[in-house]
């Protein structure tokens, strides 16, 4: 059983193997993103985080999904593609997956167990949902789609130190 963010591995949109052992003291913004989705926007919002809280230890991750409406239909190249093209996006993006489902990933089964949402519901609702992760690596807490980016500040502060 997982006890920690650290106990997971991803791949880099680019197909790389990506231990998130290797962000041990830094505090993470997870999100599963879609690239033509109503919150898609947010993107601008992630990345002003990222250069914002960068330099001082947090990590963005965004993990693309197509399981909401199917507004992540794309190959890895292409959202890559997208996210630089529309949004500047410099943090870093993993290659698409579930996050809800058989198929989900053991990473968002975890986060989902340990914050779960409204009413205690495990599955995540829609893309863009959010989950700040500590320095120590476990589950700060989950926002919701429509939080906005910019809305996360205080808790980044917080968890920054």
């Amino acid at each position: 059983m997982s006890t920690s963010l650290y106990d997971f591995e991803a791949l880099s949109i680019d197909g790389h193997s990506v231990p998130l052992a290797q962000y041990r003291g830094h505090p993470l913004l997870i999100v599963n993103t879609a690239s033509a989705c109503g919150f898609t926007p947010q993107f601008a919002g992630l990345e002003q985080l990222h250069q914002s809280y960068g330099a001082r230890g947090l990590v963005v991750l965004g993990f693309p999904c197509n399981q909401f409406g199917s507004q992540d239909p794309g190959s890895n190249d292409e959202i890559a593609s997208f996210c630089q093209r529309n949004f500047g996006v410099t943090f870093p993006m993993m290659s698409k997956i579930d996050v809800n489902g058989a198929d989900a990933h053991p990473l968002y089964r975890w986060l989902s167990a340990e914050a779960p949402g409204l009413l205690g519901s495990k599955a995540i609702k829609w893309n863009f949902t959010k989950f700040l992760v500590g320095k120590d690596g476990t589950v700060i807490k989950r926002y919701a789609p429509q939080d906005a980016p910019e809305k996360l500040a205080k808790d980044i502060e917080a968890a920054l130190g």
